[in-house]
């Protein structure tokens, strides 16, 4: 089994944006949960931790490694229940949380939300970024982690004429 990450959804009510994805990866919950989740998985798909406090209301800070110094966002994880749910609210991307339910066993399906304040364009790009992670998840899981100083924004730049081209 390989892992399906479908293209993601989204709606806006008002100023805010509602993005969602459902990724279905061939890897037990706690795998998945340890790259989604912990400070040691994260940089391989997304971002480094530089603070994660694994709670309810524990600090977070991501620096991310595709950016330069402007790349580094605060917030709190403002929901925690470990293997099931992890949450954060950062101020770069707002409420992030990643729902994951076991099937079967030996794989786990991922419903994550990103709501947001931004307009047409942060969405597109938002939709796009995410989908980007989220095949570098996949690869990250399949043991393939990001070469962070090779990361180019073509593939990037891909997803979002696909989702700017599905919107028409």
């Amino acid at each position: 089994m390989t892992a399906t990450i479908g293209q993601g959804t989204s709606r806006t009510e008002g100023p805010t944006q509602h993005l969602h994805f459902a990724l279905r990866l061939p890897h037990p919950v706690g795998k998945v949960w340890a790259a989604v989740a912990t400070p040691g998985g994260l940089p391989g798909w997304l971002a480094a931790a530089d603070v994660f406090e694994p709670r309810l209301g524990g600090a977070v800070t991501l620096r991310w490694l595709n950016g330069g110094d402007a790349a580094v966002h605060s917030g709190l994880v403002t929901a925690w229940d470990p293997d099931v749910v992890a949450e954060y609210t950062i101020d770069l991307h707002g409420r992030c949380r990643f729902h994951l339910e076991p099937v079967g066993g030996a794989a786990t399906t991922v419903r994550f939300t990103n709501e947001f304040d931004g307009d047409d364009a942060l969405r597109l790009d938002c939709l796009a970024g995410w989908h980007d992670h989220f095949e570098l998840l996949a690869d990250v899981l399949d043991g393939r982690p990001k070469d962070w100083s090779a990361w180019s924004t073509d593939r990037w730049q891909e997803l979002r004429d696909a989702y700017e081209s599905a919107k028409s």
